[in-house]
């Protein structure tokens, strides 16, 4: 009941947020109410975060190709070449499905605020936060995807979520292997 509390609370609190732009996430994508209760995200609202996601995973492991041990930067470069894949792959359904939808054109704040993070750490401490990092991105794309491809209203990116699903989970297993998780 207490959790029910807390969504109804979260709910209420940022409902004056459900005005938006479009482009935005919805209310229940941003606080992570949607992903806690197992609801399918809107179409924008997949799109938004799956291109988001790409984003960060190209844009950190970048930065790991550059300041990684070994494993690490083998791990990235897997990620770069799959993300640089999904990403194509994304804007050829938006176009294909002729989708009206509108991918982000640059990371959010939060994404923005991990790889600037990133940025300023070497060694040791790069590797440790870079594979965390990763650990929890893969989970939240995992959990987009699979609820996307349950649940979705666009039967052409349903069907991609739940193809890319398995890779997102595999790469999801790489991360915690490295992070020793």
């Amino acid at each position: 009941m207490r959790a029910f509390h807390l969504v109804a609370a979260a709910l209420i609190a940022t409902a004056p947020l459900a005005a938006v732009p479009a482009m935005a996430q919805s209310v229940g994508e941003t606080t992570g109410v949607n992903s806690v209760l197992g609801v399918s995200p809107s179409t924008q609202d997949f799109v938004t975060q799956a291109a988001t996601s790409d984003m960060f995973e190209i844009r950190s492991s970048e930065l790991a190709l550059e300041r990684g041990d070994a494993p690490t930067k083998a791990f990235a470069q897997q990620m770069i070449t799959a993300h640089q894949k999904t990403t194509a792959e994304l804007k050829g359904l938006i176009t294909s499905a002729k989708l009206q939808v509108t991918p982000p054109a640059a990371l959010d704040s939060t994404h923005q605020g991990m790889v600037d993070d990133l940025a300023k750490l070497q060694g040791k401490e790069f590797v440790e936060a870079y594979l965390d990092d990763q650990v929890e991105a893969h989970e939240d794309a995992v959990s987009l995807f699979e609820r996307y491809a349950n649940g979705g209203d666009n039967a052409a990116l349903k069907e991609w979520a739940g193809k890319t699903l398995p890779d997102l989970k595999h790469h999801l297993d790489m991360a915690k292997k490295l992070a020793g998780d």
